[in-house]
């Protein structure tokens, strides 16, 4: 199940990437400690992460590119 996050503004990108960033580094904090129900989710976070700087990548060059003509 992939969220949708091609809706959101560039500026809610950067919150959710800030957002699954941290939730990230939590995440690999508590596989060292053992803690870890679903050892999975750092796979699924990272790929999140990925998905949201590829939104802003994409929509930040369309603004650049359109500026520009």
């Amino acid at each position: 199940m992939k969220d949708s996050f091609k809706e959101l503004t560039p500026a809610e990108l950067a919150a959710k990437k800030v957002e699954l960033t941290k939730k990230y580094f939590k995440l690999r904090f508590d596989m060292v400690m053992g803690h870890v129900e679903n050892p999975l989710e750092k796979r699924v976070l990272r790929r999140k992460i990925a998905r949201v700087n590829t939104l802003l990548h994409q929509k930040s060059g369309k603004a650049a590119g359109s500026l520009g003509d």
